[in-house]
């Protein structure tokens, strides 16, 4: 297939080229640098030179493709609900450009926009909160508009994706804890996240191109969840920091920005993913690749 991926020079999206091509697909990339570009070409793969969010010419290069693979995306903090509307216009021009085919368009989310109904890991059967309550679900409100008008769309809900130079959000517990001192997690720090090594990741993406199922939602997951209070030891541990308990009172304090989601239980459950296109996560988990991360280059 020749597959055209955004943020195709992004942490995931680098991976998803790569693991592509060595499945024998041709991959073209979308790319807004010379760097960008540079990398691409290294990695055996053709560059489309745009933003994502020149809609006209994303579309141009999408009517090209047997296939798409969308994991561009702004997560500047600051402006989310602008970032996520964009996003919103990105996934209805994709969608727009394979209307009336069974070309597949794969569009990333996120397990922490998922609302369990029982209390228990949240599964791929239960629905993504509202783009009201969370901004970030716009992507997937895209996705099911498209899947209503009989688009071969499917999600892939991404939890905390890692290797040894990136954690996801766990980068900024390492810089609060840097700043701060020390390392803290709120109450008993049970509360979890789910994860799941990039390599992983990058190959579920492909499976799902070449197995999925139309109108799919699939959890990129390999660990339900990891406790914060394991995170916050091994950062401690890795920092030479103390490492304490403080309460939800003071967790504004210390975390900032980040304190409302330090506080949330967000496990998650990928065994219907797993079953569906016979994927077995193989790689490294979350505390190991923290352990081996370089903290003073995060």
């Amino acid at each position: 297939m020749q597959v055209f991926v955004t943020g195709a020079t992004g942490f995931v999206g680098s991976f998803v080229v790569s693991d592509l091509i060595s499945a024998g697909h041709e991959v073209v990339g979308l790319s807004r640098s010379d760097a960008g570009a540079e990398a691409l070409v290294r990695a055996g793969a053709k560059v489309f030179r745009s933003d994502v969010n020149d809609l006209d010419r994303l579309r141009n290069a999408a009517e090209a493709a047997d296939g798409i693979i969308h994991t561009a995306f702004n997560h500047d903090a600051s402006d989310l609900k602008q970032h996520s509307e964009n996003d919103r216009k990105v996934i209805a021009t994709l969608g727009a450009a394979l209307a009336g085919t069974d070309r597949p368009l794969i569009i990333a989310s996120g397990t922490g926009l998922v609302q369990s109904a029982t209390g228990q890991p949240v599964r791929e059967t239960d629905a993504h909160a509202t783009s009201a309550v969370f901004p970030r679900a716009a992507s997937e409100e895209a996705a099911d508009a498209l899947i209503d008008q009989g688009g071969n769309i499917m999600v892939m809900r991404l939890p905390q994706v890692h290797d040894t130079r990136r954690q996801g959000r766990i980068r900024w517990h390492i810089q609060i804890a840097r700043e701060q001192g020390r390392v803290a997690y709120v109450g008993e720090g049970r509360n979890r996240v789910p994860a799941v090594h990039v390599s992983d990741a990058a190959r579920l993406f492909r499976r799902a191109l070449e197995k999925g199922e139309a109108g799919a939602r699939y959890h990129a997951v390999a660990e339900e969840g990891v406790t914060l209070r394991e995170i916050a030891e091994v950062i401690g541990a890795r920092l030479r920091l103390p490492v304490e308990s403080i309460t939800p009172e003071e967790a504004p304090d210390y975390y900032g920005w980040l304190a409302q989601l330090a506080t949330l239980d967000l496990p998650a459950s990928g065994a219907l993913t797993q079953q569906q296109l016979d994927w077995a996560p193989t790689g490294p988990d979350l505390l190991t690749d923290l352990r081996e991360t370089d903290h003073d280059a995060t």
